[in-house]
């Protein structure tokens, strides 16, 4: 028999949040050492170490709304945001530090920073110089437009005397690899850029604002962590990842060695010449194959690999599908739970979200290492 659990719909606001935000005994108060006046409250409850405990009242990025403009699309939105974070736990440790989005690089900063150099004294643009002032199929392949967006996250920690600290900023580089644009009343074109190119210029760029933010006033002696962050194409339906950080150390003007992080999103079912993912993609097979036997009104069955250092870590599955009655949702949740677990290895996470016209209708969660799902049916 597996185990039934009823899990409330907010369950994602949850784990974005990374907190339970009781505000009851299970909270705690401090003031933040830039406005004594102002109370911030820490909830105690952290639902994973895998999670930073975020301060309330949430304060939104002072750049919040730029992400949709600058980046592709709603997978790499995500992962640029939920990837920065999961490597900020290299630099900052979720034991320690708490979290807030960017309070430092406001809509404006980022927009000059993010915009094409121009060779005049005091500009900021970060983006190369475009040649005779206008794109051309020559200047979309030797100056293309590199940087997209600019991502900031905040790590904040409790002094002795119950007051909040800024002591840590991550700053996610999101990187082109294909550059779109138009020629005249034509188009779109597109120029692929090469990851040598990517890389050589973020780096370049990660110094530059490294250089920056050290000017800053009280952001002298702050540690920064920066990530490099390569987009999928506009059509792709999976993120894109991060592939190199680096640290500047506290006081440090300039980034240390720049370490490689070998992360990837792979798209399931791969065709099956492809050995590097051949026993994953075997399995995931056998399941789709068995949804097909059991109910054929599926719409299709996709899933999305989660890989680090060529070992796959996680597993999200998406069924749409139209069901005609409770009984039967019931009865397939029942059957893809189980075959959920016989032909998955246990090592891995699974997600299955099954849905509808209507809606979410059951998401079945299992995780590394349990022996039994957590499963719920939506009423």
């Amino acid at each position: 028999m597996k185990r039934i659990s009823w899990i409330p719909a907010v369950i994602s606001l949850v784990l974005l949040a990374g907190c339970v935000p009781k505000l009851n005994e299970e909270t705690e108060e401090v003031v933040n050492e830039k406005n004594e006046e102002a109370t911030i409250i820490i909830p105690n409850m952290q639902i994973s170490d895998q999670y930073y405990r975020t301060l309330l009242p949430y304060k939104k990025s002072v750049s919040r709304g730029l992400v949709v403009a600058r980046i592709y699309s709603s997978y790499d939105i995500k992962e640029v945001e939920g990837g920065l974070l999961r490597l900020s736990q290299r630099t900052f440790s979720p034991d320690d530090y708490f979290f807030q989005e960017g309070q430092i690089l406001d809509t404006d900063t980022l927009n000059e920073w993010l915009s094409r150099n121009k060779d005049e004294e005091e500009d900021k643009g970060l983006n190369p110089l475009l040649p005779g002032g206008e794109v051309t199929a020559e200047s979309a392949k030797t100056a293309p437009i590199y940087l997209a967006h600019i991502i900031e996250q905040n790590f904040l920690v409790k002094t002795d005397e119950n007051k909040l600290r800024l002591s840590g900023i991550s700053i996610g580089l999101a990187m082109n690899s294909i550059y779109y644009y138009s020629l005249g009343d034509y188009g779109p074109y597109e120029q692929q850029i090469e990851q040598t190119a990517i890389a050589e210029n973020g780096k370049k760029m990660a110094n530059e604002i490294v250089k920056r933010i050290r000017g800053m006033e009280g952001l002298e002696d702050i540690p920064i962590t920066i990530g490099l962050f390569k987009q999928e194409s506009r059509n792709s339906i999976v993120p894109g990842t991060y592939f190199a950080y680096s640290t500047a150390p506290k006081g440090k003007a300039g980034l240390a060695d720049w370490t490689s992080i070998n992360e990837e999103y792979v798209l399931f079912p791969q065709p099956r010449s492809n050995e590097k993912y051949r026993d994953v993609n075997q399995s995931f097979e056998n399941f789709k194959q068995d949804i097909e036997e059991y109910f054929p009104n599926y719409t299709s069955v996709i899933g999305t690999g989660f890989y680090q250092d060529d070992e796959i870590r996680s597993m999200t599955i998406d069924i749409p599908i139209q069901f005609y009655g409770a009984a039967e949702l019931i009865g397939f949740t029942q059957y893809m739970t189980g075959i959920v677990m016989e032909h998955f290895p246990p090592s891995i996470n699974i997600e299955v979200s099954v849905t509808s016209v209507n809606g979410p209708e059951a998401l079945v969660i299992k995780e590394a290492g349990k022996s039994e799902p957590t499963v719920h049916i939506y009423n």
